[in-house]
């Protein structure tokens, strides 16, 4: 009876469930309170590991306990689904990791999974979109983007094919919006069921990028912000219609990878070495326009991500140092190299939770206008043995009904940072 509880349960989203990409809301805050404001001497309590994750940096999704992460084992990229402590309920096969000759970096998934309701959908390197059954594993449908829709991914600052497909898909009502890129359009929309395409935007004819799109309402409709190779795209979320687009201030000469952040009609793009952008999103009658705010190269973020926090931009500045901006004007308002190494960051009950690149250190970070103060930090206690010499600690924390996940390649960590679950 157990058993059959866990899975009618397992697809259901509670609050402090972390779903998708970026958490409940894509901006990487976790809807947890109550969480611990400092750790112990060593760190929280861990409460399980998992050895087996497979080879990637993808973070996870959690849904009613149970945990499914992306990994390449045994020359596959598969999905794996954890119960609650840590044992392997299922995994399915996506298909082979991309890989290209003289790549000293990446190897496996990228992307997080989405899950709605008892349907999990799952994006390979390749570029295999898979729908999987969240209590058993069991495939519904499986779309090769490439071969039938074109994809293409941007091969700029990587080998032929850049670093794999790497963006995250998007569940939006009866769809899943995803980033194929390529001749055949840079947006698409499939029928969350079937897979069927719905629609694709032909008329932005270009490579996709590693940044994952969001869904906005702006302007009184329901749209789609998707990053492209020096700005971004506005796109009709009923009918897949370019409704504006927005050109960054600068070329940017490296990777997108870093989502979108919307805020009060606003929207905020960045990229590594490329500064960012704020743009605000304007209609007159039907047509609608992107009009550049400010436009500064004060934060060019790589892939560790931005959070906006109570007015204020954070994020690392080309994996350098952590720095703060107002939202509102781009002021910058401090930078430091010494609360924290740089990397991946979310937030959760008002502190910043940080995994750094280089060394392998999770951080609690008060961060506010004034300055950046680590309440608590400890190093994981094991590293990952298969990740390639390029690599670092890449993967987004993920904080979920009390728990916090540690990703590093094949090894996963689950930690309590409650005082009860």
């Amino acid at each position: 009876m157990l058993a059959a509880l866990a899975s009618l349960s397992a697809g259901i989203v509670h609050a402090g469930d972390w779903p998708q990409w970026n958490g409940p809301h894509r901006d990487a805050h976790a809807d947890e309170t109550g969480l611990l404001k400092t750790w112990p001497v060593g760190g929280p309590k861990l409460l399980w590991s998992f050895k087996d994750t497979g080879v990637g940096i993808s973070a996870p999704a959690v849904v009613g306990g149970k945990v499914f992460a992306l990994g390449s084992r045994k020359g596959s990229e598969c999905v794996i689904a954890l119960d609650n402590m840590g044992r392997e309920i299922w995994s399915a096969k996506i298909a082979p990791p991309f890989d290209f000759e003289g790549n000293e970096w990446s190897l496996g998934p990228n992307s997080t999974p989405a899950v709605d309701g008892d349907a999990l959908y799952a994006l390979g390197s390749q570029g295999v979109l898979v729908c999987v059954e969240t209590a058993t594993g069991k495939e519904r449908w499986r779309k090769d983007i490439p071969a039938e829709l074109g994809a293409e991914v941007n091969p700029i600052g990587g080998g032929k094919g850049g670093w794999g497909f790497s963006w995250s898909p998007l569940v939006d009502g009866d769809h899943v919006i995803i980033t194929p890129g390529g001749a055949q359009g840079l947006v698409a929309a499939l029928d969350k069921k079937t897979g069927a395409l719905v629609w694709q935007t032909r008329n932005i004819a270009e490579p996709c990028t590693y940044a994952s799109p969001i869904v906005i309402e702006s302007c009184g409709v329901r749209q789609y912000v998707v990053p492209k190779q020096s700005g971004a795209v506005g796109i009709e979320a009923k009918t897949g219609r370019l409704l504006w687009s927005y050109r960054s201030a600068r070329e940017w000469p490296d990777i997108a990878a870093v989502t979108p952040l919307f805020h009060d009609g606003q929207v905020f793009i960045t990229a590594w070495k490329g500064g960012g952008d704020v743009f605000t999103i304007e209609r007159h009658g039907d047509i609608f326009d992107a009009a550049q705010v400010w436009a500064k190269n004060t934060l060019g973020n790589a892939h560790g991500g931005v959070v906006l926090h109570e007015g204020h931009l954070y994020g690392s500045h080309d994996m350098r140092a952590w720095r703060c901006l107002d939202f509102k004007t781009g002021e910058q308002k401090w930078e430091d190299a010494k609360a924290a190494g740089v990397g991946a960051i979310t937030v959760a009950d008002g502190k910043m939770y940080v995994l750094s690149q280089d060394t392998d250190t999770v951080s609690l970070i008060e961060m506010t206008p004034a300055g950046a103060k680590a309440a608590s930090k400890f190093t994981l206690p094991a590293v990952s043995q298969s990740r390639r010499r390029g690599t670092k600690a890449w993967a987004h924390p993920v904080v979920a009904d009390g728990r916090l996940y540690i990703r590093e390649q094949e090894m996963l960590f689950c930690y309590l940072i409650r005082s009860k679950i």
